[in-house]
């Protein structure tokens, strides 16, 4: 079954919502990186002559896999047997390096890096770069007027010192000190609701990044960048590092929508959790095979009575693991830790075991966690879900019967549908105080906006830079080209002659070199963002840049040596440069784009495919004609890749959704690689569940165990 995390959608929200962190990003800087060292195939030798089938087929999806990514499960398989953390992150680096070298996806950006402005204080919501927490948002801190550039210069300076141990970090009394009020209610937009309130049967972060406000895990991260108890008030683990022991606080209890108290939350309903996560296989689950002991057994028919999740008494949680993960303790704020409460589980149809979920499921019996029915969930949270529609508005509010209550600042949190039809109304709510914040986009107007009316001058900021990195996925075995519905529909879908032009093409890899080499995320960011930010927010390679850094020097099985304090993304620099991958991995850089060298690739491409194929290659791009950001992007990525490529090679063709859900439909929530329509899909992307490269690489992983391969049309 599919693993998964945190997978974003950007392109609909991103001008719209405003990020909660502030003041960051990297001076933008010019790149023109060599062109490759080699534009032949991976291993230098002559490829076979391609031959053109007499008929479209889609291929077997294993083959296409073994061709287009061949080492890349085998490197990650070897990093997931080092023995030590920097051997790991050395041998990820190799396989990051290859991943990136095989041009099936191409990193283009990742969150903040704009002008912004906003009412809400500097880092009041958890600071991590993995996991949930960076949605829960009872710690958030709103003025009811815009924040200056001088008071956030002060909060951040403040922030700093908090979290250098000098002094604490009180941003409410700052800003009531400089005469704001607090304002106690939060709203903001949503572009797509959640299709399930069971967060434990979903992989979407669309259907947890709400509900993560309504549910406490084993533990917490503030804002601070501290992991702080939550629903354990402690845990240990033994001198080995296999077996970690979590003491439930005691008085803390699950509410109904309507603030009824349910039950007390214990131990049993962690094990419940994860019992049922593992049952409902919707995409956590891989996240703990060969984590947890029994995990993968127990997926694979065995009895739950081998896994080694377990409460030992009612206040007592006991997780085994197969191996000293020193991650472990980082994946706890995911979603696949969290607990449900067992009694009201049951209450509503819920049963375990999982063929026995299976059916109940299948039957419709089971009548827990539907987005129909906010009755049909219960939380132990922060705050209640009260109200759920899909088409207009979504609200929790506070609850009343919290734990915790001095940590809520927030007495409701209402989202608003908007998937940005009309940005100038947005910003003049923004101005007016219904909302509290907005990017001020070249695209959108809103920049041009903010500058006549001084709003610019006063209270504008760059937005930091986040873990999160989108992606274009480059599809190698498309299986379709119209949605059910009949919308974006492909001048391929009555065309099989096109529809092995694209196949062929898309499995040589000088084609998909040739691609990647042609798109500038430069010219990609500036029609949003302006010229003078495009490149703070760029990103080239899939994990963040410094996500980890090996701790002791490290030598390589070539015997090249890496010095202690080596960040990431300088191991994966040393490998791509060593493949010839002519990239350069920085962030805020312009790191793959060379069109020199994306001339030779095509040439190169059309030398292998011979005959094979009919020039020039039609490549289907997906936007959502209600966007303008969206409209401007997909306009400049046609006029900038046929540029580039020559429209005698490659021909884009923008193919309009006027509805969000067939925009999703066609890339974000597709079901599979087979239902991925379109050739070049960038409107998906990732963010770490825990403190470990594999949180990400993994997602690229064969046969179905890695959730983002459907974005290249596997699995």
């Amino acid at each position: 079954m599919k693993k998964t995390t945190k997978i974003l959608s950007v392109v609909l929200a991103l001008i719209m919502v405003i990020g909660l962190a502030a003041c960051g990003g990297n001076t933008p800087a010019n790149n023109n990186t060599a062109p490759a060292n080699n534009t032949n195939n991976a291993d230098n030798t002559t490829p076979p002559a391609v031959v053109r089938p007499d008929s479209y087929a889609r291929l077997d999806e294993e083959k296409v896999y073994s061709e287009v990514l061949g080492k890349y499960a085998e490197l990650s398989a070897a990093a997931k047997a080092a023995k030590s953390d920097d051997e790991r992150f050395v041998l990820y680096a190799q396989a990051e390096a290859y991943l990136l070298d095989s041009a099936v996806m191409l990193p283009t950006t990742t969150q903040g890096g704009a002008y912004a402005m906003s009412r809400i204080a500097y880092r009041t919501v958890p600071y991590v770069n993995w996991g949930n927490d960076d949605d829960r948002w009872k710690g958030v801190i709103i003025s009811s007027d815009l924040i200056t550039k001088e008071e956030r210069a002060d909060l951040v300076e403040q922030w700093k010192k908090a979290v250098a141990g000098e002094g604490t970090y009180d941003p409410a009394a700052y800003l009531t000190s400089k005469g704001h009020t607090i304002n106690p209610n939060y709203k903001t937009t949503f572009s797509t609701a959640p299709v399930t309130l069971d967060t434990l049967n979903t992989s979407s972060q669309s259907d947890t990044e709400i509900l993560v406000n309504c549910t406490d895990n084993l533990v917490q991260y503030n804002n601070l960048g501290q992991m702080i108890p939550a629903m354990a008030e402690k845990f240990e683990a033994s001198a080995d590092g296999k077996t970690y022991t979590f003491t439930i606080r005691q008085g803390a209890y699950w509410f109904d929508s309507e603030g009824k108290q349910v039950a007390e939350v214990t131990a049993e309903d962690f094990e419940a959790g994860f019992h049922h996560m593992l049952d409902a296989a919707a995409g956590l689950e891989w996240l703990v095979e060969g984590v947890v002991v029994g995990a993968h057994e127990y997926l694979n028919g065995g009895s739950w009575d081998d896994v080694g999740y377990k409460a030992t008494d009612k206040y007592t949680l006991t997780v085994t693991l197969e191996d000293n993960f020193t991650y472990f303790p980082t994946m706890l704020t995911y979603s696949c830790f969290a607990p449900i409460c067992k009694s009201f589980y049951e209450s509503r149809g819920g049963v375990f075991g999982i063929e026995e979920y299976g059916k109940a499921y299948e039957a419709g019996t089971i009548k827990y966690g539907l987005a129909t029915d906010v009755s049909s969930q219960v939380y132990n949270g922060a705050f209640l879900l009260t109200k759920l529609n899909p088409d207009s508005e979504i609200t929790v509010v506070k609850n009343k019967g919290y734990y915790d209550p001095e940590s809520v600042k927030l007495d409701s949190i209402t989202w608003i549908k908007d998937a940005g039809e009309n940005p100038t109304q947005f910003y003049a709510d923004v101005v007016k105080g219904t909302y509290p914040g907005c990017t001020l986009a070249e695209s959108t107007g809103l920049l041009k906006l903010a500058r006549e009316d001084g709003n610019f001058d006063k209270y504008s900021y760059t937005s930091d830079t986040t873990s999160t990195t989108y992606f274009m996925g480059l599809n190698v075995n498309r299986g379709t080209f119209v949605l059910s519905s009949g919308a974006a529909k492909s001048t391929k879908a009555d065309d099989d002659a096109k529809k092995i032009d694209i196949q062929l093409a898309m499995l040589n890899k000088n084609f998909r070199k040739a691609i990647v080499s042609a798109f500038s995320k430069q010219k990609y960011n500036a029609v949003t963002y302006g010229e003078e930010m495009a490149l703070i927010s760029v990103r080239n390679m899939y994990t963040m840049p410094g996500f980890v850094q090996l701790s002791s020097a490290q030598k390589d099985a070539d015997g090249h040596e890496f010095a202690a304090g080596t960040p990431y993304d300088e191991l994966v620099q040393y490998y791509c440069d060593k493949l010839g991958a002519g990239i350069t991995v920085k962030d805020s850089v312009d790191g793959w784009y060379n069109p020199e060298a994306a001339k030779k690739y095509i040439a190169a491409a059309k030398e292998e495919l011979g005959s094979a194929v009919n020039w020039p290659i039609e490549l289907d791009v997906v936007y959502y004609s209600a966007s303008k950001s969206q409209v401007a992007q997909a306009n400049a990525v046609k006029q900038f890749m046929e540029e580039n490529l020559g429209k005698e090679n490659v021909v884009i063709n923008l193919v309009e959704t006027t509805t969000t859900d067939d925009f999703y439909a066609c890339g974000y929530r597709a079901s599979n690689g087979e239902a991925e329509n379109a050739d070049l899909f960038y409107g998906s992307g990732w963010g770490p569940d825990f403190g470990d490269p594999c949180t990400y690489l993994d997602t690229f992983l064969p046969n179905g165990e890695g959730y983002m391969t459907k974005t290249i049309g596997l699995f």
